[in-house]
């Protein structure tokens, strides 16, 4: 499953789920841009390639992050996702980050986090989705997917 799809899929969530949560999904994230198309959007991105696919902007106070989840334990302005299809390595089994792309995106998660967000790699729409309602505690709606 592709990336797009799972940010499809979590947007779709999030909608069914948390309809009162304003979020935004970088649907430019996984193109395929011309040279002119790729310059600009790095330059309309502050010059960062590696910013997160998906922001949901709900501050939470007084937040105990999931287990595994890189965070504050007493606030958060709001939750950054960078998507990763299932399967993906993050880490290989050495401890070093699978790539440098892979690794320029953790510093970006890393700096995020410092200023008081959450954010954090999902890897698939299972993990998308428990650090979501991690984040956003019980569900809203009532529905499930």
């Amino acid at each position: 499953m592709k990336e797009a799809v799972i940010q499809q899929q979590v947007a779709d969530y999030l909608r069914l789920q948390y309809p009162d949560v304003i979020f935004h999904s970088d649907f430019g994230s996984g193109v395929k841009l011309t040279m002119g198309q790729a310059v600009r959007q790095k330059r309309l991105n502050g010059g960062q390639r590696a910013y997160p696919d998906m922001f949901i902007a709900e501050p939470r106070v007084n937040f105990v992050p999931p287990e595994g989840v890189m965070g504050c334990d007493t606030w958060s302005h709001g939750l950054f996702l960078e998507l990763k299809k299932d399967g993906t390595r993050i880490k290989k089994k050495n401890g070093e980050w699978a790539s440098p792309h892979i690794e320029e995106q953790h510093k970006v998660l890393e700096a995020l986090s410092r200023k008081g967000y959450v954010a954090e790699f999902a890897v698939g729409f299972d993990e998308a989705k428990r650090i979501i309602d991690g984040y956003l505690g019980a569900r809203r709606s009532g529905r499930r997917i």
